[in-house]
């Protein structure tokens, strides 16, 4: 099984330092002279320890992942051949619808929310904010399960998932402004995801895509770079402990459902969008 960003670590190493050098010899402020943010020392620690540990944690979740792909495939009669060309096209284009969904409901759900915050919790934005993942990357299963029943050989599933966070990690970046306007119009830029990554209320839930910017512009969520975009999140944590940025929003979900008064109160705290209250109808 081919695990790209297992064999792409040097490469995000050596781009991290292209990237410090380039704000330390090249200036840190954009063309209208507006600030970037660069790189802080211990924010950028914990995006490495938030990068290892979810590393650590899929040598043994990708094993399962794989176990419960392969159960399927053997489950469904149907059989899509590696060796057809068509097969990874179909593959490239599932895969990435996939991405979409699994980033927007990691959004518009709280209980997929508590994982997925941890990668908007820096309010820093280069590089070393890609590698700031999850500790609990068991949210992710459901959305890529069609595939293997669909008859796709599921080495091939996690390898299509692999190119598609590898590709997403070289947006995470100040550096670069916007690109032609072809490549803007069909692909996630760094321009596209920066305004993902902003707490601003014009960029909040927009712009879920992986690879592919047509499924926002299709499905209505996407937004443009605008204004100066604010990073984090519109309540920030203020924590740089590892643990900490992991678990702080499950922990703040456990105090809430357990103060619900209802059944009703509980799921709707788990499953409706966050900041979700009683009395509130969305």
């Amino acid at each position: 099984m081919m695990d790209l960003l297992q064999r792409a670590i040097p490469v995000f190493a050596l781009s991290l330092l292209i990237e410090w050098a380039a704000y330390r010899f090249l200036g840190d402020h954009d063309e209208r002279g507006e600030p970037k943010m660069g790189y802080a020392v211990r924010d950028t620690l914990t995006s490495l320890s938030m990068g290892l540990g979810n590393v650590l944690i899929n040598v043994f979740w990708k094993a399962a992942v794989l176990g419960i792909y392969t159960a399927l495939y053997l489950w469904t009669p149907l059989r899509l051949p590696s060796s057809a060309w068509w097969v990874w096209v179909l593959l490239f284009f599932l895969d990435d619808f996939a991405y979409y969904w699994f980033h927007r409901i990691s959004h518009e759900v709280r209980l997929f929310w508590a994982s997925h915050v941890v990668h908007h919790s820096s309010q820093h934005y280069n590089l070393s904010t890609a590698l700031r993942q999850t500790w609990v990357p068991m949210t992710a299963l459901p959305f890529w399960l069609p595939l293997p029943l669909l008859g796709f050989e599921p080495w091939t599933v996690l390898l299509a998932q692999s190119w598609n966070l590898l590709y997403q990690f070289f947006v995470h970046t100040e550096r670069i402004g916007r690109l032609p306007r072809p490549i803007e119009y069909v692909f996630n830029t760094p321009s596209h995801h920066r305004a993902h990554h902003g707490s601003n209320d014009v960029y909040l839930d927009k712009n879920y895509a992986g690879i592919l910017m047509i499924w926002d512009r299709l499905l209505g969520t996407f937004q443009p770079e605008t204004e100066r975009v604010r990073y984090g999140l519109v309540h920030n944590i203020n924590t740089h402990h590892p643990v900490g940025v992991a678990f702080h929003e499950f922990a703040a979900l456990w105090r809430d459902v357990k103060a619900a008064r209802t059944w009703r109160e509980r799921l709707n705290y788990l499953l409706r969008p966050p900041g979700w209250r009683p009395g509130q109808d969305g």
